[in-house]
């Protein structure tokens, strides 16, 4: 992966991280992995336990970010947040997978930071 393209998902994960905490959750986690795969983050809100998937674009020519997220990659983050919640003993706790879609236009602004919760679900 380039360093421009790392550069720009750790901005979007950063941002979408902000956005969460604005909305009331409690950042537990970044970049957890396991063999199932990672989860960008891993959030409390209220009594949930929140998985999050950042997508972040610059520009439309490769779709929106929501797009980005297919079929595979969903199957991925359910095995990964049931991984992470094996791990860490956390059995009959509330849980969902969110997507938060960060999208620049082609210049670098930011356009938006949108969550979509419940956006995978298992």
């Amino acid at each position: 992966m380039s360093t421009a393209r790392q550069a720009l998902g750790r901005r979007g994960e950063a941002l979408a991280a902000d956005k969460l905490v604005s909305l009331g959750h409690q950042v537990v986690a970044r970049n957890y992995r396991c063999p199932a795969g990672e989860l960008d983050l891993v959030t409390r809100c209220a009594a949930a336990w929140v998985f999050v998937e950042v997508r972040t674009r610059r520009g439309r020519t490769r779709g929106t970010p929501e797009e980005s997220l297919t079929p595979r990659k969903r199957r991925h983050l359910v095995a990964a947040a049931q991984s992470y919640l094996q791990a860490h003993a956390l059995d009959d706790v509330p849980w969902r997978i969110d997507l938060v879609a960060v999208e620049f236009a082609p210049d670098g602004a930011l356009l938006r930071v949108d969550v979509i919760e419940n956006a995978v679900t298992g």
